[in-house]
């Protein structure tokens, strides 16, 4: 330290030093040894003779790693994103809702199970965001979570972050979806004109019959409530007035824009309403797409036991056609196979009383009166009564088939199983086999034999390398 013009205030001597102890430097008067000025600090790093207090973060060059429980999660994410075939950008926006929930003071002492669920929230709530249609079901059946957690944690999530994401419920749509339609009798005439109340009704009905039927997984919300708000239009009063209209006329009269897909869905729709319909015991004709509207009210009211009747036929049609043809078989088997199915041919045909004709049963279109059940509950491939389960576990009960077959087995599949994308074949060129013990034609011998010249010119070249080689060693 410089000492010069400085002088003692004790004595006013100016005989001062630099006084040296330990690492602190000191200014001394050496006449009455008073301490001027103690602990002074320096104002350039080169001056510098003792560290300073610097926070942990400023002393090293490696950055904080993230947390191990979040880079699992974004693991997940990433490979939740991959198995829904999602964008890009729909994937980056799902990481960032991730890393700024899982940060945040509401999910930071929280259970495993909550962050692995906030993974699933991240992505629906990133997919709602980029109008792509992907449901809480969907999210909950690939977790394996609890729909109450998800929608727990998917409220707290858009709360937390402040997340204004848009409402895809589409039962609550199709509500005030219908009220745009301008059906009253002050719009349209007396015949055309239609109750909204009885609409909405109709068309939830339906909308939910083409969910148990896989028509609404993967498909924009418009057109199918367009779909469904003009069959339920239709069936209401099927008149012959109603019946002429088009989907495109039917928009154009109630004042709603139109929409080119919604033609596929209604059609889509009218072969389930059809295929339904012809399981319906007490009619006596066929149900075909062009008079099915008629029979809505009774297909709406036995929706669950047609539905089971229906996957019934299909699967029988099916075991019907796996199994050989009788007039086929030689004739040492027919009576093994009369003796099978518990009556003989010609026992039938003499004895009709005691083989009446089956009659149809309405037992099974009246699931709701106690004790009523239909014979043909009974599941001819397990045994099983079929009659009590469940709805959903009916339509997803599975058959034997390979998995490469299953979607022409099933009645009912999604519509990406039923119409799949074409993948371009990969064309494996064959590697050629080569294992020493060919045999080796004259022309291909002569390729390796050297030619006159080509000798001559080696030993040209071996001489000239030799003698280069003897006057190095010289």
């Amino acid at each position: 330290m410089a000492t010069e013009g400085l002088t003692c205030p004790e004595c006013g001597s100016s005989n001062i030093v630099d006084d040296q102890l330990y690492s602190q430097p000191q200014l001394v008067c050496e006449d009455c040894g008073s301490v001027i000025s103690e602990g002074l600090l320096t104002t350039t790093a080169s001056e510098e003779v003792q560290g300073t207090d610097i926070a942990y973060c400023y002393t090293t060059a490696v950055h904080n790693q993230p947390c191990r429980n979040l880079i699992k999660g974004l693991q997940r994410l990433r490979a939740f994103c991959r198995i829904l075939r999602l964008k890009t950008d729909t994937e980056k926006m799902s990481e960032t809702f991730y890393k700024q929930a899982y940060s945040h003071p509401h999910f930071i002492n929280v259970s495993l199970q909550k962050k692995e669920v906030l993974v699933g929230c991240c992505v629906l709530v990133s997919c709602r965001l980029c109008n792509w249609p992907i449901g809480m079901g969907t999210i909950c059946s690939l977790l394996e979570a609890d729909p109450n957690l998800l929608g727990m944690v998917y409220l707290q999530m858009i709360k937390s972050l402040k997340i204004e994401a848009p409402n895809t419920a589409i039962i609550e749509m199709l509500e005030a979806h219908c009220q745009e339609y301008k059906l009253r009798p002050e719009h349209v005439s007396e015949g055309l004109s239609e109750d909204v109340k009885a609409l909405t009704k109709r068309a939830i009905a339906l909308i939910e019959l083409a969910a148990d039927t896989w028509i609404v997984t993967g498909r924009q919300p418009v057109p199918m409530m367009i779909a469904c708000t003009f069959l339920a239009w239709q069936s209401l009063r099927p008149t012959k007035d109603r019946l002429k209209y088009s989907v495109d006329k039917f928009c154009q009269m109630a004042k709603v824009n139109r929409n080119q897909t919604a033609p596929k869905r209604v059609m889509e729709l009218k072969k389930v309403l059809s295929k339904l319909g012809q399981e319906i015991p007490w009619l006596r004709v066929e149900v075909t797409l062009a008079n099915v509207m008629p029979h809505v009210d009774d297909i709406m009211e036995n929706q669950s036991a047609l539905l089971r009747r229906a996957m019934r036929t299909h699967e029988e049609s099916l075991q019907d056609e796996d199994q050989p043809d009788p007039q086929e078989c030689p004739p040492g088997e027919h009576a093994t196979l009369g003796s099978q199915e518990g009556t003989a041919p010609s026992q039938t045909s003499r004895d009709p009383e005691h083989h009446p004709p089956p009659q149809p049963c309405l037992a099974v279109c009246e699931p709701d009166r106690e004790g009523a059940q239909a014979p043909s509950d009974v599941d001819p491939t397990t045994g099983t009564d079929v009659g009590q389960e469940d709805d959903g576990e009916a339509l997803a009960r599975p058959l034997q088939v390979p998995v490469e077959t299953w979607s022409k087995k099933y009645l009912f599949v999604p519509p990406c199983v039923r119409h799949p994308k074409k993948r371009k074949r990969r064309v494996e060129t064959p590697m050629p086999e080569v294992t020493g013990d060919e045999d080796i034609s004259d022309s291909e011998i002569d390729m390796y034999i050297r030619t006159p010249q080509e000798v001559r010119d080696f030993v040209k070249t071996k001489e000239i390398l030799s003698e280069e080689g003897e006057e190095d060693e010289q």
